[in-house]
């Protein structure tokens, strides 16, 4: 299509096609505000206001008019409109006129129930507003369930309480609508039909929500058809049933393990700034922390090999803890320190997820509070294994587990460490 350009005096209609109450403004600031800006949200709203008096059809007006009101140049309401029309919020249709001619129809946002199960406006606000914002949201939204055990539901069934009277005329009224997510590219399910074994593939295999899903899927984790059909034979039974979950969770992590180009990875993230110390500590503890802290699993493991990427065997053990386990980064990178260090500088898996685990129970979510319990955990294991045999060699423990770094009171031994510990990173 080509590119339309927008004058201020081309004319335009607003066509109501659902209701908006009031708990669809609260979405439209608190969860797609976010996503598509606050002009395009203006916007929504100013066409909404040229219904007002009007209901279903508004007057006609000029695109000057939405400059008047919006403060706002033709080329960013023309932004602001696209991006409502990426969000299923407005649909347009355009006349070519001596004076061109727009309809805007209008839709109903999602609730935020559907939003947070959406697979491609879930991922996207999360990425935008980051887990600490996005937490908030959604405790904000979740309902506290009653309990209701040892209650009798005593309600009134319909039939019980009114008596039917017949109504010989009807007339249309409107209802709540919502537009479907439209992509401009989709799936090759053909293809990808002809390549799963025919005996377990049948009409209700890609059903219209499995294709949807499959379609956003593909969206979100950049992956084509061919990569799809891979992940649909690792979750497909026998009777031709795809599990949706496992589907979701094979998409992500193919896309978190392979994808190191592209949007950062949680291999690739660093600690997120809440969870963060504050600045200002110069003291080499501090500065230990802060390495923790600002350098992301990936590079960590990088710098711990002098050099050498990590092995697709460890890039592995990191998804597991970050992903599966779900450790925070500076977190990950103090089990990694403290892994190397008390067991002769060899990444054991099955001690780092026995660990991994322990520290997730407990809640650590800093690198101060795994820092912490690492010291803790080491005493304890030290003093269980002298206890048994006074002649055993003491582990090697890490030097920030000494608290006088913090007073710069450390032997030459032991602040050579600490050099050389803050030079892998530097």
């Amino acid at each position: 299509m080509k590119d339309i350009i927008l004058l201020p005096a081309d004319k335009y209609q607003v066509v109501n096609k659902t209701i908006i109450t009031s708990e669809d403004h609260k979405t439209l600031i608190s969860l797609y505000e976010p996503i598509i800006g606050s002009n395009a949200v203006s916007l929504y709203f100013t066409l909404w206001r040229d219904l007002e008096k009007y209901k279903n059809i508004s007057l006609d007006y000029n695109h000057h008019h939405l400059m008047t009101i919006l403060k706002s140049d033709l080329k960013s309401i023309k932004e602001a409109r696209e991006a409502l029309e990426s969000m299923g919020l407005i649909k347009t249709y355009y006349k070519e006129n001596i004076t061109n001619e727009y309809i805007y129809e209008l839709y109903s946002p999602l609730s935020a129930k559907e939003f947070f199960n959406h697979p491609i406006f879930n991922v996207v606000l999360y990425n935008n507003i980051g887990k600490f914002e996005y937490d908030i949201l959604k405790k904000e939204y979740s309902i506290e369930n009653i309990d209701t055990s040892g209650f009798i539901d005593i309600s009134k069934s319909l039939d019980t309480t009114f008596k039917a009277v017949s109504v010989s005329n009807s007339f249309d009224t409107l209802e709540k609508t919502t537009l479907e997510l439209k992509l401009s590219h989709g799936l090759d399910f053909e293809m990808i039909v002809s390549s799963l074994p025919k005996n377990i593939v049948n009409e209700r295999t890609f059903n219209k929500r499995v294709r949807e899903l499959l379609n956003n899927l593909s969206f979100i984790y950049d992956l084509d058809s061919l990569k799809v059909t891979e992940l649909l034979r690792t979750v497909i039974n026998e009777k031709g049933y795809i599990n949706k979950e496992d589907l979701r969770i094979a998409a992500r992590k193919y896309y978190q393990y392979s994808h190191t180009g592209k949007l950062p990875t949680l291999i690739y993230r660093t600690q997120p700034e809440y969870l963060k110390t504050p600045a200002g500590d110069n003291s080499k503890r501090g500065k230990i922390i802060g390495v923790f802290e600002n350098t992301s699993p990936f590079n960590f493991l990088k710098n711990k090999n002098k050099g050498v990427p990590p092995t697709s065997r460890e890039l592995k053990l990191l998804e597991r803890l970050l992903i599966d386990i779900d450790l925070k980064p500076a977190v990950v990178n103090v089990l990694i320190d403290y892994v190397l260090r008390t067991n002769d500088n060899k990444l054991s898996a099955p001690l780092i997820e026995t660990i991994a685990t322990h520290w997730k129970r407990a809640g650590i979510e800093t690198a101060v509070e795994a820092m912490n319990i690492a010291e803790k955990q080491n005493k304890k294991y030290t003093k269980k294994i002298q206890d048994i045999n006074p002649k055993v060699k003491v582990i090697e423990k890490p030097i920030w587990f000494n608290e006088k770094i913090e007073k710069e009171t450390i032997s030459k031994e032991e602040s050579d460490e600490l050099e050389e510990l803050l030079s892998e990173f530097r």
